[in-house]
């Protein structure tokens, strides 16, 4: 049997119809390793079947009992710790949608529990298969841009409000997960900032600063209160600097052959053209569910539980020091 053929046999469940859901559903049927849904909302499982000519199931026991190959959680974020605990608990291999769960206690809990049970457990960071955001990672190991000094992300908007989970914790999963892939490791230290604007008890806009191994920096901006959209990431280095902004039409990676160099004490500033770095402008859903798929029988290296967990325990610090704060 090919490599590709073994693919297509894999059938892949998806828990959870809703707006998210029903991408993970497409794509996978798109794919042609969509095996089942669950979805508790039995006009919307009945509207999504007949799109869909897979297994539908109105509870998650009756999913289980039908032995997919892998499930994907795409339910509310509340529901993922008990669902993901039930599904690893019998070995079933899991792809959890972020974040992994509400607390990196359980978050931890899911980690222990997917390698007692030799199953596979990967978090749904889905922009570190963003094939730009691979690019980039390429060239900070390629010593493209030197010594890595620090970087920064920006995800600024006006809306979508969340009245029960702050912007740090809606935003910022996505941010942490491409900063520890790009430095190679989690962070140190950690110190955030936020204030509420709108509602007495929802966080509007935050700005969180990380230190890495290595005297690298980092620094989070995220808002929904603000005049235009932007998800900007800028790596800064000892021989360049690159910037790419993901809401932008171009879509471009741009080098910056830009840096300082010393002369007998004298800090001269070196400029050349900016440089557009070319990358396959895939879908970064797509590239995530066939790694997952792919990886089933393997190991899951990016986007791993553990890697998710690191996440949650920076989005649980940095809330503990925005709600301490005067």
């Amino acid at each position: 049997m090919g490599r590709l053929e073994g693919l297509f046999m894999k059938r892949i469940c998806v828990i959870g119809g809703g707006k998210w859901g029903q991408n993970h559903i497409r794509t996978l049927f798109q794919m042609g390793n969509l095996g089942g849904i669950v979805e508790a909302s039995a006009a919307r499982l009945e509207e999504l079947l007949k799109q869909y000519p897979v297994a539908g199931f109105s509870n998650l026991d009756e999913a289980i009992a039908a032995g997919f190959d892998g499930y994907t959680i795409a339910a509310p974020a509340p529901l993922h710790y008990e669902i993901a605990k039930k599904l690893l608990e019998k070995g079933q291999h899991v792809l959890v949608e972020k974040p992994m769960t509400l607390s990196a206690e359980t978050s931890l809990e899911l980690v222990e529990l997917a390698e007692k049970n030799e199953a596979q457990l990967m978090v749904g960071h889905v922009l570190l298969f963003h094939p730009a955001i691979r690019k980039i990672k390429e060239l900070i190991d390629s010593g493209k841009i030197g010594q890595l000094y620090y970087l920064y992300s920006t995800r600024l908007n006006l809306g979508t409000v969340r009245t029960e989970e702050n912007v740090f914790w809606s935003f910022a999963p996505h941010d942490i997960s491409v900063l520890d892939y790009f430095v190679g490791h989690p962070a140190e230290q950690i110190e955030s900032k936020g204030t509420k604007f709108l509602q007495k008890n929802v966080y509007d806009y935050t700005m969180t600063q990380l230190t890495y191994p290595g005297n690298v920096h980092a620094h989070i901006f995220v808002s929904w209160l603000h005049p235009f959209k932007e998800q900007r990431l800028v790596v800064i280095g000892s021989k360049g600097m690159i910037s790419f902004d993901d809401s932008s039409a171009e879509k471009e990676i741009q080098f910056y052959d830009k840096h300082i160099e010393f002369d007998r004490g004298i800090p001269i500033k070196i400029e050349n053209p900016t440089e557009i770095i070319p990358y396959d402008k895939k879908q970064p859903l797509a590239e995530e569910l066939r790694y997952f798929v792919e990886n089933l029988d393997g190991k899951i290296e990016i986007a791993d539980g553990r890697s998710g967990y690191e996440v949650v325990k920076v989005l649980e610090k940095a809330q503990e020091l925005i709600d301490e704060a005067p």
